[in-house]
């Protein structure tokens, strides 16, 4: 019982310094590679504004698809993302390692640009590419584009109720008014007895 608690600990142990020895180790002498590419929201109507951000990119860059023009990326005050790290350790676990190192690089290698979707963007998933001092890394299906909303009439509604619509409505008023009439008939009958 004793050997294997111990070899559970030290199994754990090592897990623990596998996952944080690299990444200590690549931030001491590392080059700016673009990573994470994170876009907001992920599901976007025709026309809105998509947040895209990056880490991996101090001095900016840009990002493209083809779903929306070229739009520059710039980088993020280290304030913001300095202390997102310490939000990240309050989930615990492997984060909270690596918060730590967020913390420690002050938060200038993330950077941070809004695009705008065509007016004409099909339907669907889009990548995003982003160039970053050199380098460049495409994230695929990054956000999917759906059809435009026409606000004030119920949404997505596109032309309205279709006459298959009306006529469907129309028999179910037609229907109601007859059952009713139905009913009232024989409650009447009923109280004359």
């Amino acid at each position: 019982m004793r050997n294997t608690r111990a070899l559970a600990a030290a199994g754990a142990a090592v897990a623990v310094l596998g996952v944080a020895a690299p990444a200590a180790v690549a931030d001491g002498g590392r080059v700016p590679n673009p990573s994470n590419i994170v876009a907001l929201p992920s599901v976007i109507a025709r026309g809105g504004q998509l947040t895209i951000t990056v880490d991996g990119c101090p001095n900016g860059g840009h990002a493209t698809s083809n779903a929306f023009e070229r739009t520059n990326l710039t980088p993020v005050s280290g304030g913001n993302d300095a202390g997102g790290g310490g939000n990240d350790a309050g989930r615990g676990g492997i984060d909270a390692g690596r918060g730590g190192i967020d913390a420690g690089r002050g938060g200038n290698d993330t950077a941070r640009g809004i695009a705008t979707i065509h007016q004409d963007a099909r339907p669907g998933s889009y990548d995003i590419t982003v160039h970053c001092s050199g380098r460049s890394l495409t994230r695929p299906a990054a956000f999917t584009v759906i059809g435009g909303v026409r606000g004030g009439i119920g949404g997505s509604s596109a032309t309205g109720a279709t006459p298959t619509d009306m006529a469907i409505g129309g028999s179910l008023v037609a229907a109601a008014v007859v059952g009713s009439g139905v009913f009232w008939m024989r409650r009447r009958a009923e109280k004359r007895i």
